[in-house]
């Protein structure tokens, strides 16, 4: 009989996806299966709706939609082109050097506007004609800008770490964010070491080299964009203001500066705030019903059974990380990822814990594992934007994106096995 809600939940879930239902609803239907095997069918749904209610009573939570407005306004206050010229500036005679900039801009405008689906947008929209105008292959520069768009969900700010907090129950904001750069910078790192190699192969050729002066330049147009960096991290971690404070200082900066640059305009304002409103809606509806199916999931004892599984199988550390981290490479293929950090962290939290392994090492484990998530088939929301951008097709972008997953895959377990690259950052400021 104990395995019987567990069972109900997967084969409801998967089932309802398999017939097309939305993400969101299949995990709150699922949830509400799942409590009827114990419960009642009208407390069970009273309660799920309840859950999924009070879920969102949070005021972390509250820096997300303003997050999500603020990225919404780099997107579209010309942020994105500043960033480029800069890092073309920098990598532009590398071999290469296009695909370069598309990572390094990537991970600039990722951590400024806090999204991988925006990072891929800009990108794609900008470089990917200039990229196939040089001889590049259209599948090639779709696989690096899909990958390099997910290294911004990493470095902070970022949406997912601070839904991650709230899944952990109360790890520090201030520490996954300072947890993030140098995972973040090493996967992009990673993903540039495998561009060079794969440029190198294909004779894809180099820009003109730079002078100092062209550097100092470029650094300068993009410094007002790259302060916001600053402006937020600095202001949280010397405890100026909090996360929520710091979501709402940015939308105010990213306003002033889309006018500053005479991209954003008050008949522009309307259209970003619905968009920024709708990107908001959806994510909100996942946590709400992740947050129903995390209760379904504690009540049913569901993590409680899952953990003495896992530990009557290994107590061995390095062995647990290897299959945790399987296991989200798995789920990170069929699910989204903030319902999958929602869900799964109440999990695996308390296995590794009781490991000795620090939550917020383990966050940065967990996001990193789903970003790879992002870039696969079926459910892959950055993979779908990258190539409809790209105007090619999934079964095309599959060969260039290999190597690159081997990438990000090498950054995953060295970040997994080496906490110090995570940790060494929150450690210095005592975090």
């Amino acid at each position: 009989m104990e395995y019987i809600p567990l069972l109900v939940l997967i084969i409801s879930f998967v089932g309802l996806l398999a017939i097309g239902t939305p993400v969101a609803w299949s995990i709150a239907i699922s949830s509400m299966l799942t409590l009827l095997v114990s419960v009642p069918s009208l407390p069970a749904l009273a309660t799920i709706s309840q859950r999924m209610a009070t879920g969102l009573d949070s005021f972390a939570l509250l820096a997300i939609p303003f997050f999500i407005l603020s990225g919404e306004l780099m997107n579209q206050g010309g942020i994105a082109h500043r960033l480029i010229a800069f890092a073309k500036s920098l990598v532009g005679a590398l071999p290469g050097g296009l695909a370069l900039i598309n990572i390094i801009s990537a991970m600039f405008m990722g951590a400024i506007a806090g999204s991988a689906m925006a990072s891929a947008s800009a990108m794609g929209s900008i470089l990917g004609p200039e990229m196939e105008k040089e001889g590049y292959d259209r599948e090639f520069a779709a696989a690096v800008n899909i990958t390099s768009a997910t290294t911004g969900l990493v470095i902070p700010p970022s949406n997912i770490l601070i839904v991650y907090s709230l899944a952990s129950g109360g790890a520090s904001i201030a520490a996954l964010f300072l947890a993030g750069y140098i995972p973040g910078l090493l996967t992009g790192l990673l993903l540039m070491v495998v561009t060079v190699f794969w440029a190198k192969k294909k004779g894809y050729g180099t820009g003109e080299r730079s002078s100092m002066k062209q550097v100092f330049k470029t650094f300068v147009d993009a410094v007002p964009s790259l302060f916001l960096l600053v402006l937020v991290i600095g202001g949280i971690v010397a405890g100026i203001f909090t996360a929520t404070e710091a979501s709402a200082i940015a939308v105010l900066y990213s306003l002033l500066l889309g006018f500053a640059y005479k991209q954003i305009t008050f008949k522009k304002l309307p259209q970003i705030f619905l968009n920024a409103s709708s990107t908001t809606a959806v994510v909100m509806l996942l946590i709400a019903a992740s947050m129903g199916m995390s209760w379904a999931l504690s009540f049913e004892h569901i993590p409680q059974d899952i953990s003495s599984g896992l530990l009557s199988i290994t107590d061995n550390k390095i062995a647990l990380l290897l299959i945790i981290n399987l296991i989200l490479l798995f789920v990170g293929i069929f699910m989204d990822i903030t319902p999958a950090v929602l869900i799964f962290t109440p999990i695996f939290l308390p296995i590794v814990t009781k490991l000795g392994i620090d939550p917020v090492h383990f966050g940065i484990i967990m996001i990193l594992n789903l970003c790879i998530g992002l870039c696969t088939p079926p459910v892959g929301s950055v993979l779908f934007v990258g190539v409809g951008i790209a105007k090619t097709s999934i079964e095309k972008v599959i060969k260039p994106l290999l190597p690159l997953f081997a990438a990000m895959i090498l950054a995953l377990f060295l970040i997994t096995y080496i906490p110090e690259l995570a940790l060494w950052l929150p450690g210095l400021f005592g975090l």
